[in-house]
């Protein structure tokens, strides 16, 4: 009886063992479980305390860690007083629509005291990712990393790192950004920039009191670090770089790239690049500023502060312990673009390419079956009724794609899609083309009002897409880092002024172009993007500047089911959040 027992107890033991370390993966992957508890949190920044949402209680939120071909299952139970989703922002969700997560898109909101589990399946897809809240303005303090590593015995196409760390960008505000978001929706306003930029939560010892809130990274000479960098700060594409080291660039949006070095690296929010960082070979008398601060091109005010970490080399083992906390070694500073170095970012983003192998090959679309020309900026709306807006002549500042500013429906367009009750809650009319031309990037027209409405483009499946997006300098011509759901595009060309559909389509790279999930539309210029719609459901794109998706700046595709059992969405889970 004793010993049947242990013996019980091993197999336990040992199967728990398997399933919980990651490297047991099998190759047709594992399931792996996490609880989200989301639950107010007090934290003090910059010498003030405050409460906010957080998961788990942590800034940023844990890790999610996954083998491609591996099944997530994550429930999320919402303790808090807002309505809540969670987007896991760059997976793919191929025929898993109901897990994508933006709010009143794929899913209504799960509501106070309400749980919703997600459940997906990475398929195809290794890298750095991350999942954020999609509803208002939580995702400020809702978000942490996504870690897809290749399956099992597959190398990465580079030197394999010696040690990986994740460095998450994100933005402070010391007062309550759902009070500040809900009180510039009432003026029509902007509403006030933020106080501080964070790495992994913590701002740095240049604002004022974090000395302590400072992050550090103690590397030892000679080794080659993978750094995952994730920009999820709510409203500015950032730079970044360390000082005295050089940068190699291997993947972006969780897809490997033509390794290339750089100073400095350009990440826009809603965009993760990986960078190797090769470490000196003996220790060097000094210790490296870490920094990151804005690419800032629009006309609006931006926080232009700097986030700081640093960069500390373990000390030889000849010093004696007792000696090593008196040791005050010089700290050097790296240079960083100016604000508005649109040159830099044209170049960088153009360096930016796919590997192109034959075991990750880049399958642009080759045959294009629908063309959209979709213009991207801002403009003014009418103020509502009830309110008074502090615009020119009672109006609002708006943004809009194709002059269509995107009113969010009270009832999730996944399921009025999919039970065929899209009837007042949504129109098939987007505009494939602006609703009239004009010099896009020179001087604007005199009417700068935006119409609105909760209009989608309806794509059969499998449809070869290709859209080219173009900045406008309406109240003033601004870079935009656009993200798609559900969806992979290749960026195939980018230019600066109006987009020439003559002459322009002949020099677009469609060998090796980058592969992304978001991408930043040049400030007064264009990009244009391919992708193959093969993923039945709703899926949104919008900026991500979180700013001008509250003012509009977004829209959706409808994927429809194809013919095929494997080419449609199955129906959607039991405890999907109601509205």
């Amino acid at each position: 009886m004793g010993f049947s027992f242990v013996k019980h107890l091993l197999v336990v033991l040992i199967s728990f063992w398997v399933f919980a370390d990651p490297a047991f993966a099998k190759h047709g992957g594992i399931t792996r479980h996490y609880k989200f508890d989301v639950r107010m949190q007090n934290v003090t920044r910059l010498c003030q305390t405050k409460s906010i949402v957080t998961v788990n209680g942590q800034l940023p939120g844990p890790q999610i860690t996954a083998r491609e071909g591996d099944r997530v299952i994550i429930k999320v139970v919402n303790h808090v007083q807002y309505n809540l989703t969670v987007h896991w922002h760059g997976v793919r969700q191929l025929r898993s629509g109901w897990a994508d997560g933006p709010a009143y898109v794929t899913q209504c909101p799960i509501q106070t005291g309400q749980s919703y589990v997600y459940n997906f399946t990475v398929t195809g897809q290794r890298g750095t990712l991350f999942w954020h809240a999609h509803i208002s303005w939580l995702r400020v303090t809702v978000y942490g990393p996504i870690v897809i590593l290749p399956k099992r015995g597959v190398p990465y196409p580079f030197p394999q790192p010696y040690k990986e760390v994740p460095i998450i960008f994100g933005e402070w505000w010391k007062t309550d950004t759902e009070i500040l978001i809900n009180q510039a929706m009432q003026t029509g306003l902007a509403p006030n920039v933020s106080d501080a930029f964070t790495i992994n939560g913590l701002p740095g010892h240049l604002y004022n009191c974090s000395a302590k809130d400072t992050f550090k990274l103690k590397v030892k000479p000679g080794k080659t670090y993978l750094l995952r960098l994730i920009n999820a700060a709510l409203n500015d594409e950032l730079f970044f770089s360390i000082a005295n080291h050089s940068l190699t660039v291997v993947e972006a949006d969780a897809v490997y790239t033509k390794p290339f070095k750089t100073d400095t690296v350009l990440i826009t929010p809603g965009q993760t690049t990986n960078v190797l960082l090769k470490t000196k070979r003996h220790s060097p008398n000094a210790t490296f500023l870490m920094a990151a601060r804005p690419y800032a091109t629009g006309p609006a005010a931006f926080d232009n502060t700097t986030t700081a970490g640093i960069l500390e080399y373990h000390l030889p083992s000849p010093v004696p312990k007792s000696n090593k906390n008196k040791i005050h070694l010089p700290l050097l500073k790296p240079s960083l673009p100016i604000f508005n170095d649109t040159t830099f970012a044209a170049n960088f983003n153009k360096r930016v390419r796919s590997l192109a192998t034959p075991n990750f090959p880049a399958n642009v679309p080759q045959k294009i079956g629908r063309r959209f020309f979709f213009t991207v900026g801002l403009g003014i709306m009418g103020c509502p009724q009830s309110q008074t807006c502090q615009g020119p002549n009672n109006t609002r500042v708006a943004a809009a794609v194709n002059n269509v500013s995107f009113v969010m429906p009270t009832t999730a367009l996944l399921q009025a899609h999919f039970f065929n009750q899209n009837n007042g809650v949504y129109t098939t009319d987007f505009p494939a083309n602006p609703p009239f031309n004009f010099n896009y990037t020179g001087t604007p027209p005199a009417n700068i009002m935006v119409s609105s409405g909760t209009k989608v483009v309806v794509l059969p499946f499998n449809t070869s897409v290709e859209l080219v997006l173009q900045d406008t300098s309406i109240i003033g011509a601004e870079s935009h880092p656009l993200h798609l759901h559900g969806f992979n595009f290749f960026i195939v060309g980018q230019g600066i002024g109006n987009f020439d559909p003559k002459k322009d389509p002949a020099k677009f790279n469609l060998v090796d172009p980058a592969e992304r999930n978001t991408v930043g539309v040049p400030s007064g210029g264009w990009i244009a993007i391919r992708f193959l719609a093969d993923n039945p459901g709703v899926w949104f794109m919008h900026c991500h500047l979180e700013v001008h998706t509250s003012w509009g700046l977004k829209m959706a595709w409808i994927v429809q089911d194809g013919k095929g059992r494997k080419q449609k969405l199955p129906p959607p889970p039991s405890d999907l959040p109601k509205c």
